[in-house]
């Protein structure tokens, strides 16, 4: 169940941070209340995850994939489109990602 409760951090962190560019400061009451909901929720489930995987781990994995998947949607909704630096950048991210699953010995696999 912990990466279950990680990819719905993850996925309410990208949720989150996508409403608060659509927020416009705070200043639309739709997209500030889903930030707000988002961020409950994914800081709900990152809780839950840290009671039984190190904090350094979890933070890594959580950020780091969510600095993914918010580049990923921002291109496609804000046309927001990275350059080769920060593609490359984030493919370490990834790549920093998958040594710690699969090299790690303080994740729970």
């Amino acid at each position: 169940m912990t990466y279950w409760y990680l990819a719905i951090a993850i996925v309410s962190e990208v949720i989150g941070t996508i409403a608060l560019k659509a927020s416009n400061g705070f200043t639309e009451s739709i997209s500030a209340s889903i930030v707000v909901i988002a961020y409950a929720t994914a800081f709900y489930f990152l809780s839950l995850v840290l009671k039984t995987m190190p904090v350094g781990i979890v933070y890594a994995l959580w950020s780091g994939m969510g600095i993914v998947f918010i580049t990923i949607v921002s291109t496609i909704v804000f046309k927001q489109v990275p350059d080769m630096a920060a593609i490359v950048g984030m493919s370490l991210i990834v790549l920093g990602v998958v040594v710690i699953n699969v090299f790690s010995n303080t994740v729970a696999h």
